[in-house]
Parts: structure tokens; C-alpha cells; sequence
């Protein structure tokens, strides 16, 4: 499955710098903010990234795909990713290559041809794909601190069956002797009139219950790596867009062996551009 077409940004230009240069320029003003984050000490085999653009979430989901460094370098990133309902297909790129700035990241295509024989997804193309922001603006982060990575990207539904795609993962790596990190890329409640929710009013009251109550659960229990419960969580109460992406990238690290998450940032939109209507981003690291 040898393939040379490439995947072009679309989000480029606007969510996120389109030039190499702008790019580097923000990521080494994110990193210097992420100086203040709270990471934890020892290796890292993945985490939890928001996906607004960059002016709002970019410096968590940097800060947080950078420390997943290590002395041995991955062989693939795994990014699970999508808006996606409970009952929506399993999506995957499975061959061809993304575009980023900083240069092209290739589809780890010996890996997906083994996840597309173990679960029906949709597949998208080089030349057929949705316009879905949630992992494209992962990508140059991701070249940035690891240039020669392949990639493996999915978008999968809230629900229990995208748990067991993400043991394949790890189970599918191994065998294939490839070094693996994952992050599921998701944002956090989604409060005010523009998005239909507005339970709690408007205003101070609102802003602290999205921050205190009903962000802090759903990022708790990503925290205990509960899987399950993140995506019930988040069916119930409205407070992750991406449960699914976040679920299955848990239940990845979880098999890689992780057993507890750590919070290294949480922030809201409201925090740079205050209004009725916000949404929560949080940084875990497993």
C-alpha cells in the first residue's frame, strides 16, 4: 500500500499559521508559556488535546504533544479525533499522506491495513475527506517535535466498540515491533446561546459553573482513565464534543500501560474573548 497523494490543509491560514516560519514562531511562544504548566516527571505514552484554533487552545495541545518526547522517539502518532455522534461509522485515512507547514506526516500504512481488517470504518481519501478541524490542527505540533513520525489518524463515536479499537492499536503496534503515541483531540463544554446551552444563565455564574462543576467532572474522570464514564459522562451532561476520541485514546494508554492522567492545563475561551458563549480546553497527560 504504497501511496505518494497528500492529504492538503484546509484549516491552515486561519486556525493556524500557514507558513513554517509563523508556525515555529507560535509554537516557541506556546512553549514558553507552557514553562508554567504542571508536568509531571517520567515518560509519557499520551494525552487529551483541545482543538480550537490556536489563538484560544493551541498553547495546552502544544505543551502537551511536546511532552510526550522521550528518549526513544515513536514510529507512529496515533490521533483519534471527530465530531461524531454515538451511532456515526468509525472514519480513518488509511493510506496516503497529511499536509503541514513543516512538511508532509505519511499514513502508517502497514498499521491501518491491519485495523481495516479488524473494523469497518469509512475510509477516507487524499481527495474525499471532511473538513474536520479536530486533528488537523495536531499536525504541525506533531511534525514540529517529531519530524520522521508516521501517523494514524480516526475519527470514532462515543461509544463502548471505539474502546476496543484503541486495545487493537497497541495490540497491532506491538506486533509490528512500532513504537506508538496517542492523543485524542476534544474541547470541553460548549456554553451560551451559540451553542443552545444555557442552563445556568449568563455571566460570572455561568462561567464558574462551567469551569467548577461541569468541565471538572468530565476532566476528572479522564483523569482516573475511567473510559467508559468519559463517554457517559459526556452524552449526559454535554461537556466534551469529541467523548469518543477522548474515551479511546484513554483506554490506548491505559493498554500501554498508563494508570493515572495528569492535568497540566485547563483554560476556557471566555479567559481571551469574554461573552455569553465559551468553551472549556482542557491539557491531560497520561
Amino acid at each position: 500500500m504504497n501511496s505518494t497523494k497528500l492529504r492538503r490543509a484546509v484549516f491552515a491560514g486561519s486556525w493556524y499559521p500557514s507558513s513554517a516560519a509563523e508556525c515555529a514562531k507560535e509554537i516557541e511562544g506556546f512553549l514558553a508559556e507552557g514553562k508554567r504548566f504542571d508536568f509531571p516527571e517520567k515518560n509519557q505514552v499520551g494525552g487529551i488535546v483541545p482543538h480550537a484554533g490556536w489563538f484560544f487552545s493551541g498553547s495546552i495541545a502544544c505543551n502537551v504533544i511536546s511532552s510526550l518526547k522521550s528518549d526513544e522517539p515513536p514510529d507512529v502518532f496515533v490521533v483519534f479525533g471527530m465530531h461524531l455522534h454515538s451511532d456515526s461509522p468509525c472514519v480513518m485515512m488509511a493510506e496516503g499522506a497529511w499536509e503541514t507547514p513543516f512538511g508532509e506526516i505519511r499514513v502508517a500504512e502497514q498499521l491501518t491495513a491491519e485495523l481495516t481488517k479488524r473494523f469497518s470504518f469509512t475510509l477516507e481519501s487524499p481527495d474525499s475527506f471532511s473538513q474536520d478541524n479536530t486533528i488537523e490542527l495536531q499536525l504541525p505540533f506533531i511534525k514540529y517535535f517529531f519530524d520522521e513520525v508516521q501517523i494514524v489518524a480516526m475519527g470514532v463515536p462515543p461509544a463502548k466498540s471505539s474502546l476496543e479499537i484503541g486495545r487493537a492499536v497497541v495490540d497491532i503496534a506491538d506486533h509490528l515491533n512500532l513504537r506508538i503515541k496517542v492523543i485524542g483531540s476534544t474541547d470541553l463544554t460548549h456554553y451560551g446561546r451559540n451553542y443552545g446551552f444555557v442552563s445556568e444563565g449568563t455571566g460570572p455564574r455561568a462561567v464558574d459553573w462551567v469551569r467548577q462543576q461541569n468541565d471538572r467532572r468530565i476532566i476528572d474522570l479522564m483523569l482516573d482513565m475511567d473510559a467508559e464514564k468519559v463517554i457517559n459522562e459526556a452524552l449526559a451532561s454535554h461537556n466534551a464534543c469529541c467523548a469518543g476520541a477522548a474515551a479511546t485514546a484513554i483506554e490506548t494508554a491505559k493498554h500501554m500501560g498508563a494508570d493515572r492522567g495528569k492535568a497540566i492545563a485547563y483554560a476556557t475561551s471566555y479567559d481571551k474573548n469574554p461573552g455569553d458563549s465559551f468553551v472549556g480546553y482542557v491539557g491531560v497527560v497520561f
